[in-house]
């Protein structure tokens, strides 16, 4: 797979401000990632062989990428498991027409079953959502569909102290905001194939995810994400659901992430930087260390 080209800046919004720097103040012009609402809708078969629509989700995201936030967030959710559940994804409501995408309608295939049950739940969202570890790791292993232990590649040492530059270079919005977070898929030559940013490190690896779901890359066995921030228990989630070996994160872990990934054998690194980073889990994936 060649590296894809980040493309023209998008996602920025301009404000006059009053910078205060050694006890002056000055007017200047900053630029300011955009942070704007994004409503996932979903049309499928009901009980009754009846098309029925719903609102399944609301999440704050950078605008741009949307139809791939929408692939992503219902595949590593387990709502849908492959790309052919999808028949159609598309901006819809009033806005569209203005060139505002504010709400994405994912149109599943006929035949495709929902969990209505699961769509009522309130999804792992941030570690005050109150849900405890074990009922959190029994929920993964019931839709998980891949064997991750079996998966056989390898990265050197050097070159995953590489990848924070290397994604850090391809951040375009971050580099005019310093606000984004961001996920990079990469080779096993440790070549960062793909980036996608956001204000919210969840959405930016749901993006990532469903771009490949809908390139038909998943499982993305012979891949690694890496992640600006931390490796939180919704990261190692997602990644699991697409099969990913290796999740390398610039911060620091959370402990059950550490947990989900020794169970279902991911190799995590934190606090990833040249000549240094933790192991936390499968350390055979790396070697030279």
């Amino acid at each position: 797979m060649k590296p894809v080209a980040p493309g023209p800046v998008r996602g920025v919004r301009r404000f006059d401000i009053d910078r205060v720097a050694a006890e002056t103040t000055s007017a200047v012009d900053d630029a300011v990632a955009i942070e704007e609402p994004l409503e996932i809708r979903l049309a499928h078969s009901g009980s009754d062989g009846k098309r029925a629509e719903q609102s399944i989700s609301v999440t704050m995201r950078t605008p741009g990428n949307d139809e791939e936030l929408a692939a992503g967030f219902l595949f590593t959710e387990g709502i849908v498991r492959q790309a052919a559940d999808i028949e159609r994804i598309g901006p819809c409501g009033p806005a569209a027409a203005n060139g505002l995408i504010n709400v994405v309608r994912v149109e599943l295939a006929a035949g495709v079953a929902v969990d209505l049950d699961r769509l009522e739940r309130h999804f792992y969202t941030s570690s005050s959502c109150g849900v405890c570890g074990k009922s959190s790791l029994d929920a993964v292993a019931v839709q998980g569909r891949y064997d991750i232990h079996a998966v056989d590649i390898r990265w050197s040492a050097a070159c995953l102290g590489g990848l924070p530059a290397d994604l850090r270079a391809q951040q375009a919005v971050f580099e005019e905001t310093g606000g984004l977070h961001a996920s990079g898929l990469f080779d096993h030559s440790g070549k960062i194939v793909l980036t996608r940013e956001d204000v919210g490190r969840h959405n930016a690896l749901d993006k990532l995810i469903g771009h490949a779901l809908m390139q038909g890359m998943v499982p993305l066995e012979q891949y690694g994400i890496v992640v600006s921030g931390r490796a939180s228990f919704e990261l190692l989630q997602k990644a699991m659901m697409a099969g990913v070996p290796m999740l390398a994160a610039v911060g620091a872990p959370s402990s059950l992430a550490v947990e989900l990934a020794r169970q279902f054998g991911i190799t995590l690194v934190g606090f990833l930087k040249p000549g240094r980073f933790n192991i936390y889990a499968g350390p055979d994936r790396v070697v030279d260390a």
